[in-house]
C-alpha cells in the first residue's frame, strides 16, 4: 500500500494547506512567498506530494520532471530556511494525527528534500 493510499488524498492536501497557512506570518519563510503566489505554490506542492507518494501522475503530466533544485534556484535557501520549512511541515503533519508508519516516510522524504534544496552555504 502506498502512502497515498494509506493517508488519502484529502490528508495529503490538508498537510500542504496547513503548511501554507503558517507561512505568511513566518519571519523566515513569509518573505519568500509573496501573497499573490501562495495559492499557486500550494497547488504545485500538493500535486508533487500526491504524485511522489503514489497518487495520480497529474503533477508530471502538467509540469514534467520535478527538477527540484532548478525550480528552487531563484530562492535563497540556507540552513535556517530549510529548518523552518521542515519545522512548519512537521507541525502540519503532526496535526493530522497519522499513524507513525504513514507519517515517518512523509517526514523523512520532506526532510531529505529540504536539505537537498539548500543552495547557500
Amino acid at each position: 500500500m502506498t502512502v497515498y493510499e494509506a493517508a488519502g488524498e484529502a490528508t495529503l492536501r490538508e498537510i500542504v494547506a496547513d503548511f501554507y497557512r503558517q507561512v505568511p506570518e513566518d519571519e523566515i519563510l513569509g518573505p519568500m512567498y509573496p501573497a499573490e503566489a501562495l495559492a499557486a505554490a500550494e497547488q504545485r506542492l500538493c500535486g508533487f506530494i500526491i504524485y511522489r507518494f503514489g497518487g495520480p501522475q497529474t503533477y508530471i503530466e502538467e509540469r514534467g520532471h520535478p527538477r527540484l533544485r532548478m525550480r528552487h534556484a531563484a530562492f535563497r535557501i540556507d540552513q535556517a530556511a530549510r529548518d523552518r520549512w521542515v519545522e512548519l511541515m512537521d507541525a502540519a503533519i503532526a496535526r493530522q494525527d497519522l499513524a507513525e508508519e504513514i507519517a515517518t516516510p512523509i517526514r523523512e522524504f520532506l526532510h531529505e528534500s529540504a536539505t537537498f534544496l539548500i543552495n547557500v552555504g
